[in-house]
């Protein structure tokens, strides 16, 4: 499997619908608050043309805006 990495913030109820589905998962992942961490909110700009979109996901070298479970665990197996 490749590195999962889920930028979110709190009360977002997109990270929070997420986060339940993956959390059902046996997926391994890292998680990153983007309002408590500076690089990670900067990441996700970078991605996301210029906003702070939460949920985006990195698989591997793959960015996923907003993406539904389904998408990051099919990611993650490829």
């Amino acid at each position: 499997m490749k590195d999962v990495t889920v930028y979110l913030r709190p009360g977002c109820p997109f990270c929070h619908r997420l986060m339940r589905d993956l959390e059902k998962t046996d997926l391994v992942m890292t998680v990153r608050d983007i309002w408590d961490d500076p690089e990670a909110a900067a990441f996700v700009r970078s991605v996301a043309n210029g906003n702070e979109t939460v949920p985006t996901v990195t698989v591997g070298d793959i960015s996923l805006i907003n993406p539904p479970a389904r998408m990051v665990l099919d990611a993650a197996s490829a």
